[in-house]
């Protein structure tokens, strides 16, 4: 199996240089890769101790930033290495203050791992709910180094869990630790024959807590928002967009809409403002504020969705029509309802909160409708889904502090 997965990181290799001929983000993965390893051999003080966190992505990165910079607090005497293997990690937050080196992490061959380790020599590594590199864990277990991977969350169908994947369980053994996110998961594990792991609650919740303590500030759209209710639309595609058109475009609606589209490119921007039929502007092309009889704001902005949902009243999150949705988390921590489409299966979050009325999954545009009107005319009714909203984020806090508390034990 070791032989197959080396492999499989071969043909991967090669199948990103090929795909960067034609993908703008393939592209940058491959550029950001090019002479790495003598940027972090400049850039490295090697007197300095060091905790490395790899988030696979953007997502990833805002679910491990609460225990970077509670580490920070906790240990000053480290610094920080971020790494990302996705561009749409890296590209944004290549310029995070709170970690003292951010790169691209190298495609995890053997030759690849041995120079990334002996340039760094991390006191610890973390690991953000995925990203499973296996020759990364098997070097940092041979040398010693502790690893653990933070609010990871298993499924049965993950391939550890097959027949087939002995293997892959005797990889995840190699790691120091594992904190999940849920019983579940836990469970599994010790089915597996995994014991090295234990709950501590997803570190999404501490940084989505943290967001709504201090909120953006948006002061162009004051009078946009003043007495008003909105529908924060947030991470939306098309499917998701054709299910709004049909309320937004309702000339007897009052209710008032930010959308922020999951693709931002100019085409996908202007092809959506032409099929909605009340005033409508560009985040983009705003030369001062935002008037008061704008009834639909769409932001063509990556990394304001979270702020945006503090002026909301209610939100829809994209995904529930293709692989899945996305991060509800962040609308949920400022009171809010959030529907979403039907492929939500896989989030423990939106089960959870259909179940005690803050979320709700809709088939089609009529479910939507009915859905908003019900909070519009029951204004009693988005009360109460909004105070079980806002009580879900709080009883869920605190994993951070699990994870910390555990590296302070590991390090000092």
């Amino acid at each position: 199996m070791r032989w197959l997965y080396q492999f499989f990181i071969l043909i991967y290799q090669a199948s990103a240089v090929i795909a960067s001929w034609f993908s703008p983000k393939a592209r940058l993965w491959g550029q950001g890769r090019k002479r790495q390893f003598e940027k972090m051999k400049y850039a490295f003080a090697e007197k300095d101790r060091l905790a490395w966190f790899h988030c696979a992505s953007l997502g990833e990165f805002e679910q491990g930033r609460p225990v970077i910079e509670a580490f920070r607090m906790e240990c000053p005497d480290y610094k920080v290495l971020l790494t990302f293997f996705s561009p749409s990690g890296f590209e944004i937050r290549k310029n995070y203050d709170k970690a003292d080196y951010i790169f691209y992490l190298p495609l995890d061959t053997r030759a690849n791992v041995r120079r990334f380790l002996d340039i760094w020599k991390p006191s610890v590594a973390i690991f953000v709910k995925y990203e499973f590199w296996f020759n990364y864990l098997d070097a940092l277990h041979k040398r010693k180094i502790p690893s653990l991977v933070i609010s990871a969350n298993f499924r049965p169908e993950q391939h550890f869990f097959r027949p087939y994947g002995k293997w892959f369980r005797r990889q995840l053994k190699k790691l120091s630790f594992l904190f999940v996110q849920n019983e579940k998961s836990l469970k599994l594990l010790h089915q597996a024959g995994i014991l090295n792991a234990a709950i501590s609650g997803d570190t999404r919740f501490d940084r989505v807590a943290a967001i709504a303590e201090q909120p953006a500030d948006f002061p162009q759209f004051d009078s946009f928002a003043r007495e008003s209710q909105i529908l924060v639309a947030g991470s939306t595609w098309p499917a998701d967009e054709a299910l709004l058109l049909p309320l937004i475009n309702d000339p007897a609606g009052k209710l008032k809409f930010i959308i922020a589209p999951h693709e931002i490119q100019a085409q996908h921007i202007q092809n959506l403002k032409k099929q909605i039929k009340v005033r409508t502007e560009i985040f983009s092309e705003l030369s001062g504020n935002v008037s008061a009889d704008t009834r639909v704001l769409i932001i063509d902005r990556i990394g304001i969705l979270s702020g945006l949902y503090s002026m909301g009243s209610m939100a829809y999150v994209g995904g529930g029509f293709g692989r899945g949705i996305h991060n509800i988390l962040e609308a949920v921590t400022f009171g809010l309802p959030v529907f979403f489409g039907p492929r939500y299966q896989q989030f423990a979050e939106a089960l959870e909160l259909k179940e005690r009325g803050g979320a709700f999954p809709v088939q089609q545009g009529k479910d939507l409708l009915q859905g908003v009107n019900e909070f519009l005319q029951q204004p009693q009714i988005l009360h109460q889904a909004s105070l079980i909203c806002r009580k879900y984020i709080e009883e869920k806090k605190g994993a951070t502090v699990t994870v910390v508390e555990f590296l302070k034990d590991k390090l000092l």
